[in-house]
């Protein structure tokens, strides 16, 4: 089937044209002006941007976490990031204590299997780094799973130690895979959510100031020194603080290779959410914690200047009811996480471009190309150019977009952005050539998602 798109302004990372776009099945055939084919389908982008589909690189779809699982499986995920314009995720498969990363890569694949309804691929979370799980790390990225999530943060649970982080360092470097890293000193947050608890401070705001930012910026410098001494990559994941940033910062400007996300919520939420009235502040519970408002302005600094690569968005929502409030009486107990899959664009665009604070080829770069880049997707995906897959969305910049729990397609009780109105709005998606959004009604298929076979670092 031939699709062309026509008279829409093209924006990749680096350029802005007027052009035509012709699809010819799952790839992008021909880039012009006045293409002349009568196609299967055509597509009236006048007036609109065209752009590469968005690729969210950290979401955790069903997933378990404090005695529940996340509220959105691989169905109502991946239809929710199509409705908001991505059309790829990186999911995280989780090896179980004593499993395998076999194991696990083939649980989280069962769990998308006949249900992802757009392209989807999978970092490993390592709870444990033994030689056996190491010498595995091998056959995983020949899988095209190129990248492990290690965690300072959650003792008992996830953490590992430096030790069991550096062997797993280095092992990355013999294969060409990238280290994910969260990023928190997670046995000094254990001592502070113990003081704090014992004091009878049981809020979920307590959540936020057990977990300062300087943990997070201890953490981040640790990783940094870590990945330079065994001579390999290092991603970190979800950064929230600006004093983490300042050593991602450093770290680039003496030429190592230091990459960072950021996630909407550390940029348009704050601090003062969790002072909402009851319990309310449980909604944006998530680690590491949203910091203060003053501090965002140096995230949009490093999103402009480079030092930060990528917007994700830990998309790992829990429902108030049910869910968040088995920690009703303990902060400590309530499931970390919030939803953002769906508007992840939308708020990047309105608080990004509209606002000034990035150009509309940098949208697309920290949105789609650079985390295509990082991750070994790219030119496949994350870019519009002869060849790569049609994953494509018709933007419109002026439409606009109000976001609630009563209109959101995500599968959970809440939005954390209630009411906020943003400018520009997803109105058609393609995946590999197949229309899956239409003029803002889901046209696709769950089952219809491919996985993505990663490419190594060379």
């Amino acid at each position: 089937m031939k699709t062309l798109i026509r008279g829409g302004t093209v924006v990749t990372a680096t350029d802005t044209y007027q052009a035509d776009v012709l699809i010819d099945g799952e790839r992008i055939a021909m880039i012009g002006n006045q293409i002349p084919i009568v196609p299967d389908k055509t597509i009236d982008a006048r007036g609109k941007f065209v752009i590469p589909g968005g690729i969210d690189v950290h979401t955790h779809l069903d997933m378990p976490f404090g005695g529940t699982t996340s509220a959105d499986d691989f169905r109502t995920g991946t239809i929710a990031a199509a409705y908001g314009g991505t059309t790829s995720i990186v999911d995280f498969a989780i090896q179980e204590r004593g499993g395998t990363l076999r194991q696990a890569f083939d649980t989280w694949m069962a769990k998308a299997d006949g249900k992802a309804a757009i392209d989807y691929g999978f970092h490993m979370i390592m709870r444990e780094s033994t030689p056996a799980l190491r010498e595995e790390m091998g056959a995983l990225v020949r899988e095209g799973v190129t990248s492990f999530k290690l965690f300072m943060a959650y003792p008992g649970v996830f953490f590992l130690d430096d030790a069991a982080i550096f062997r797993t360092m280095q092992r990355s470097g013999e294969i060409g895979a990238t280290i994910c890293m969260h990023a928190e000193n997670g046995p000094v947050i254990d001592v502070l959510v113990e003081q704090a608890l014992a004091k009878g401070y049981t809020a979920p705001k307590f959540h936020a100031l057990t977990r300062p930012a300087r943990l997070e910026a201890e953490a981040t410098y640790r990783a940094i020194c870590l990945a330079e001494v065994a001579d390999v990559p290092v991603y970190i994941v979800h950064l929230s603080a600006a004093e983490a940033l300042e050593h991602v910062t450093a770290a680039r400007d003496r030429g190592l290779p230091a990459f960072a996300e950021t996630c909407p919520q550390y940029l348009f939420l704050s601090y003062e959410n969790y002072e909402e009235p009851g319990f309310s502040g449980a909604k944006y519970v998530m680690s590491p914690p949203l910091r203060a408002k003053e501090k965002q302005k140096e995230l949009w600094r490093g999103l402009k200047f480079n030092d930060l690569q990528a917007v994700s968005t830990d998309h790992c929502p829990f429902c108030m009811k049910g869910e968040k409030e088995l920690g009703a009486n303990d902060f400590s107990k309530i499931p970390n996480g919030a939803p953002g899959i769906e508007s992840r664009m939308s708020l990047m665009y309105d608080g990004g471009v509209v606002s000034g604070q990035i150009t509309m080829n940098r949208f697309v770069e920290i949105t789609s190309t650079g985390p295509a880049k990082i991750f070994g997707m790219f030119p496949k995906k994350g870019t519009i150019a002869v060849g790569s897959d049609a994953d494509i969305v018709i933007f419109d910049p002026e439409r606009k977009t109000t976001w609630s729990v009563k209109t959101h397609h995500m599968n959970v009780d809440y939005n954390p952005y209630e009411g906020r109105v943003c400018q520009g709005a997803v109105e058609t998606v393609l995946s590999r050539g197949n229309v899956i959004v239409e003029r803002g009604i889901f046209t696709g298929r769950a089952g219809s998602g491919n996985f993505i076979k990663r490419a190594a670092r060379s």
